[in-house]
């Protein structure tokens, strides 16, 4: 083949390519001029006004649904987050996705849109100019409802007076604005509403004035529009963060992370209080905690291990700190010679957790804060510990009696919570030895004095969040324990089956996420700290 013919492929080559990008830069054209239109003829139909009355039709209306079917990809860079905009970008253009969190229209000419992303808010103004934006587009965003996603593309300008209704002190100069997905006019709780605390409320009555309190029913049934208040929003990225640390830090401490079942065969607790379910024809229930399966994974040679899950009560309970449904925080770890080691191992993680919360989380205290008032947890470096005998002690000196070798009841211990607090400075504290009858069935007794166990309860704020102890690890004193709490053998036998071969000394806890969020935000209902609550009367939403 000649050197000339070898080249006319890449002459040819070189001119279907230049053809193509011409034909694809075409196709483009089209396609925006398509979208265009189809933008267009969508804010024409919400509008008395026609696209030919308004050439900036384009620049603002409802987002055709055939838009938002992922049909061309969109580089995410284009956007910015309403957290990041701040003085630095003055001048530049920026596109911005949030909820319209509030409207208002000043004349037919201007109208201010308070967008709101993650809990940080800007203020937009929308104001008639030639050429750029028209009194149809200002009459669009007046018309916007509340809570409607919408995306804003405008120019960052620094406003002479400080903006009093925005997170962000900035104000962006709005060119297009389009609704992404527009919320119904009338919604069943308006966000307002749902955040402003008791304090405000009592204060207005006090003034003669009305307001509306959304009681916790209505937040509930309506969670999805409540959870978009900045306490709630502070909540649970609180409650992220706590279980953050619970895993890094456990990490950190040679722990394995797994997974046990939450259907089984038998009860993990022993009582009642357990769903119960066929399986397969077999009678089953939902796990209590996943208490036998990671004593059964120390029984595997994992050493330390520890959980994050869901875990079932079927109790009647309708307190202020119960659920039927909740996530669990557990831990189980081989011993050397003293329980002591496992509260060695809560100690250093809730000191290390609550300093955390207290670094990395001000902004969400302070949000749940204005709406729910509280005063900063007092814990100490070295968490205060406390025998059984020594609180009761302490009870029976201001006149408060148990019943011996009884459990504290809800109001001895927030009595007790009270004591500590007044003589040792702390609302955190581990109060150990409990007497064995009011623990579950694989507790391991004292070795001297078999009333009492090789237990521990942690409280905050007067109410307990943790229950561990060192575990039985005999199998023959396991069964025995089994039977005097009621429970059928035959059905956790492959539990007690797992201890025959060999397994070292253990002890572990268990603690309920939802509680600790609770006590340490120091709120009076653990439904505020769960995301969707399942209790007694709720399994919706």
């Amino acid at each position: 083949m000649s050197t000339s013919e070898s080249q006319e492929p890449t002459l040819s080559s070189e001119g279907s390519e230049t053809k193509s990008k011409k034909a694809s830069k075409k196709e483009a054209a089209k396609l925006e001029k398509q979208r265009r239109r189809e933008v267009a003829a969508a804010t024409s139909a919400t509008s008395t006004l026609s696209v030919e009355d308004d050439p900036l039709a384009v620049n603002y209306g409802i987002v055709p649904l055939i838009e938002l079917q992922s049909k061309t990809p969109a580089n995410v860079n284009d956007w910015t987050r309403v957290e990041a905009l701040n003085d630095s970008l003055e001048n530049k253009q920026v596109l911005i996705r949030g909820r319209a969190q509030a409207i208002r229209p000043v004349g037919k000419k201007m109208a201010f849109l308070v967008i709101r992303e993650n809990g940080f808010t800007v203020q937009c103004l929308v104001q008639a100019q030639p050429d750029l934006v028209s009194p149809q587009m200002v009459k669009f965003a007046a018309a916007l409802s509340r809570e409607s996603i919408v995306d804003v593309e405008g120019v960052v300008s620094i406003p002479a007076a400080p903006i009093k209704g925005a997170t962000q002190q900035i104000e962006i100069q709005v060119r297009k604005l389009y609704c992404v997905s527009k919320a119904i006019p009338t919604l069943p709780i308006n966000i307002e509403d749902a955040a402003r605390s008791e304090v405000e409320i009592e204060k207005a009555i006090q003034a003669g004035e009305q307001l509306v309190r959304v009681n916790q029913d209505t937040r509930l049934n309506f969670r999805v529009l409540d959870l978009r208040t900045p306490a709630n929003q502070g909540i649970f990225r609180i409650q992220s963060q706590v279980g953050n640390v619970f895993r890094q830090f456990l990490l950190a401490e040679s722990f394995v992370e797994i997974h046990t079942p939450k259907l089984i065969a038998g009860s993990s607790e022993g009582g009642a209080a357990v769903f119960r379910l066929d399986y397969k024809g077999q009678p089953a229930c939902l796990a209590q905690s996943p208490q036998l399966h990671k004593q059964m994974s120390i029984c595997g040679d994992f050493g330390r291990v520890f959980e994050i899950g869901p875990v079932f009560r079927a109790e009647d309970s309708f307190t202020h700190r119960h659920l039927c449904e909740f996530t669990g925080l557990d831990v189980e770890m081989e011993i050397k010679k003293h329980y002591f080691e496992v509260m060695d191992v809560v100690d250093k993680l809730f000191v290390a957790m609550f300093d955390t919360l207290n670094t990395k989380c001000k902004k969400d205290l302070e949000a749940v804060a204005n709406q729910y008032p509280f005063e900063p947890l007092k814990y100490l470096p070295n968490t205060l510990r406390l025998t059984y005998e020594e609180g009761i002690q302490m009870l029976k000196e201001v006149g408060v009696e148990i019943e011996p070798f009884g459990d504290l009841n809800t109001e001895a211990e927030r009595k007790l919570g009270q004591l500590v607090l007044e003589k040792y400075g702390t609302e955190f504290y581990i109060l150990h030895r409990y007497p064995l009858a009011v623990r579950p069935f694989y507790t391991m007794p004292c070795y001297d004095n078999p009333n009492y166990s090789n237990s521990f309860d942690v409280f905050i704020r007067g109410e307990e969040i943790i229950s561990g102890a060192q575990r039985i690890h005999v199998p023959e004193f396991l069964e025995e324990r089994a039977q005097a709490c009621g429970i059928e053998v035959k059905t956790i036998s492959a539990y007690i089956d797992s201890f025959r071969y060999g397994v070292p000394p253990h002890g572990g806890f268990g603690v309920g996420l939802e509680r600790v969020v609770m006590l340490f935000c120091g709120l009076n209902n653990i439904r505020k700290t769960s995301l969707y609550p399942r209790d007694p009367l709720r399994i919706a939403p």
